[in-house]
């Protein structure tokens, strides 16, 4: 089974996912090695937090060129919740620059009547690219659970792989362009839905290290 290396740099929620792979049948390695990273079969950048720390810690680590490299490589990539913002350009939460990844902005929610934020709980996601790997054997419309006040707005609206609609503004959800995929949501904290998002995932990396075995 493959191996995947899950980014450590002191704002993850590391235990759940890890044992979330586990079940999948993938072997996580917790590092923030940039041999190691370069070695896995695939990578994840989980987070939780702060935009401006997420991205210092990523760079007192020396990890922000090693993260473009495997992503430039055309490995499987993804990134999780916070792991999702930091890729773009910017945030409204901060005043540090992003890794740039993604061409976009963070924004924060817009206050309205009745609206709870951060968004905490359980909503449902909308595909927007609904043949997109990490959505098979998923029903439409599936609930996923979130904590966030903060969400990405990507330039280019293509790259947007599902919404979400919180009091009356829909936002994107996920991203997926090539082999870079990335949620605003927890696969890890989603049950048996989030599972199999991961397990999607983890099909995707053994299907292409089969492909290129052969």
């Amino acid at each position: 089974m493959p191996t995947i290396a899950v980014i450590d740099y002191d704002m993850g929620n590391l235990h759940s996912v890890c044992k979330g792979l586990e079940k999948t049948g993938a072997t996580p390695k917790i590092t923030d090695s940039p041999i190691e990273i370069e070695q896995a079969d695939a990578v994840i950048l989980p987070g939780v937090g702060s935009f401006d720390p997420a991205v210092q810690h990523l760079r007192s680590r020396y990890l922000e060129t090693p993260i473009k490299q495997v992503i430039a490589s055309g490995k499987p990539f993804l990134g999780i919740c916070l792991g999702l913002q930091i890729l773009f350009e910017s945030s409204e939460e901060g005043q540090e620059p992003g890794l740039g990844i993604l061409s976009g902005k963070v924004r924060r929610f817009k206050s309205e009547p009745g609206l709870t934020i951060p968004q905490m709980g359980w909503n449902q996601l909308q595909f927007t690219q609904p043949g997109h790997p990490l959505w098979s054997e998923i029903t439409s419309q599936p609930w996923v659970y979130f904590v966030h006040s903060y969400y990405v707005d990507p330039t280019d609206s293509q790259v947007t792989a599902a919404t979400v609609t919180h009091g009356h503004q829909t936002v994107t959800a996920a991203v997926g362009q090539n082999n870079l995929m990335a949620v605003q949501f927890h696969p890890e904290k989603s049950s048996t839905l989030g599972l199999q998002i991961l397990s999607n995932f983890v099909n995707k990396v053994i299907s292409e290290n089969l492909a290129l075995a052969g």
